[in-house]
């Protein structure tokens, strides 16, 4: 069984301990269990329904009338909010919601409605990452299973394939070549697939060596295809027992490339400062790399 504490809810939900304590006294919302010590402890039942009443509180529904609507009537209440009037940090919880249950054509409509009002880009950017930071919460609290990780991130990862997929293959024969690997022991490649898609979209060609890639491998391959760029990254920390020194060891065996570091290589890329290693955190990072190659952005 799932078990959130108290501080847990109030990061995966944005409802003050305090506020939730006072709601189970005063409203009776939750029935928490406690812990030999008299902790309170939450199932993801819990977690379900506070984020169903985060959802509708947050719409101006007062607490006291919340309070008396059973799951079920939470349930119909939270799918009758109209995607248009949904913020972005409503629909992260819902998809929190539709995890614990694991519910994937629920996660799919939001996605697609999602996709549909604000574009791929503005999806992932605006949703999925931000979520993707929650879910990171919930593993290191161990508030979440193994199954619920890798089905999330499984819907995730098909969903950029396709829209990748979906891209016409436009680049011109001038256009900036990328290499893309992720380092030895790195399996966490979403962040690396957005910009995948993003460069392709952007006219860019794309090389793709994706999970887990020894760096003589990548070497190899740099020196039969002649990238202009490589890119990298990691979700967190990297297996190697000294990450700056593996940046370093990019650049000497790497040379005349430029080399992009993102997720939890690009702080180390910015403190090491080298002229051939630049960080990379965002698409707009990417669209300035781009322009200084006066590469066509469409």
């Amino acid at each position: 069984m799932e078990r959130f504490t108290l501080n847990d809810l109030e990061s995966l939900t944005g409802i003050k301990s305090d506020t939730i304590r006072i709601w189970e006294r005063r409203y009776g919302i939750l029935n928490p269990n406690r812990t030999v010590t008299r902790r309170r402890w939450y199932t993801g039942d819990d977690l379900t329904r506070l984020m169903n009443i985060s959802l509708l509180y947050s719409k101006g529904l007062k607490i006291s009338h919340i309070a008396g609507l059973s799951d079920s009537e939470l349930n119909e209440r939270v799918s009758s909010i109209g995607d248009g009037d949904r913020r972005s940090t409503d629909q992260i919880a819902a998809i929190v919601v539709s995890m614990n249950r694991l519910d994937e054509a629920a996660i799919n409509e939001i996605l697609l409605k999602s996709i549909i009002t604000r574009g791929i880009e503005a999806t992932y950017s605006e949703i999925i990452f931000p979520f993707l930071q929650k879910l990171g919460l919930m593993w290191q609290t161990g508030s979440v299973s193994v199954g619920s990780e890798h089905f999330i991130s499984g819907i995730f990862r098909k969903r950029i394939i396709s829209a990748i997929d979906s891209l016409p293959a436009s680049y011109a024969r001038n256009s900036l070549r990328f290499l893309l690997f992720l380092p030895e022991g790195e399996l966490h490649e979403l962040g690396l697939l957005f910009y995948y898609y993003l460069i392709v979209r952007r006219g860019g060609e794309v090389l793709y060596l994706g999970q887990s890639n020894p760096l003589y491998a990548v070497v190899q391959v740099a020196g039969q295809w002649d990238p202009h760029v490589i890119l990298t990254g990691t979700l967190s920390g990297i297996g190697q027992s000294n990450p700056f020194e593996y940046v370093k060891q990019l650049s000497i065996e790497l040379p005349g490339k430029m080399i992009l570091a993102a997720g939890g290589l690009a702080d180390i890329a910015e403190k090491i400062n080298l002229p051939d290693i630049r960080p990379i955190r965002s698409s707009g990072d990417l669209d300035l790399i781009l322009k200084s190659f006066s590469l066509k952005i469409s």
